[in-house]
């Protein structure tokens, strides 16, 4: 099989996949939104909305780092989607490597977020197994464990991204 007959095998993303991602990067804007809030009144280290007569003392780890990095994961990983998901009708590929794609996508920025969560809670950083250098613990070792997938569907998905966008260069004029 020849690079031609490859390029002719491969298609755009279907319009229900880009929705979908799309609709995934919603999600995580959302899920951002809410973490900022828990790290805005976590930094107040109380529930205050002037002028509402609201004034609720709470207690949640305290970790800005933690909390922003959350935050910003989700921010982040929200708009990769919705970027992927606007700009899929650039992207040619077969219908298998789109199927790895969407779903290297979606597992890579809900497991890079949703642990990130985790760790402000937990006061952990998820790095390593073990902790070294930071607080270990079953917690760490978990939220360690959940952060293989996104790490290795990371390169999957930007792999097929380029794949797929060279191939789209290679059709257009």
């Amino acid at each position: 099989m020849n690079a031609k007959s490859v390029i002719d095998d491969a298609a755009s993303m279907s319009e229900r996949m880009r929705t979908l991602l799309f609709l995934n990067g919603v999600g995580l804007l959302v899920l951002a939104i809410l973490i900022g809030w828990v790290w805005f009144f976590t930094l107040l280290g109380k529930i205050v909305l002037w002028p509402l007569p609201i004034d609720i003392t709470i207690s949640v780890p305290d970790d800005g780092r933690a909390w922003r990095m959350a935050h910003m994961e989700g921010i982040t990983h929200g708009l990769i989607l919705m970027a992927f998901g606007a700009g899929g009708r650039f992207l040619r590929l077969r219908a298998r490597q789109f199927t790895w794609f969407f779903w290297s996508a979606v597992v890579t920025a809900w497991l890079f977020t949703v642990p990130a969560i985790f760790n402000a809670l937990f006061g952990t950083r998820g790095l390593s197994f073990g902790g070294a250098p930071f607080k270990g613990g079953l917690a760490n070792d978990i939220i360690y464990l959940f952060g293989w997938p996104p790490v290795i569907g990371v390169h999957i998905m930007l792999g097929l991204g380029l794949l797929g966008v060279w191939r789209h260069l290679r059709t257009t004029a």
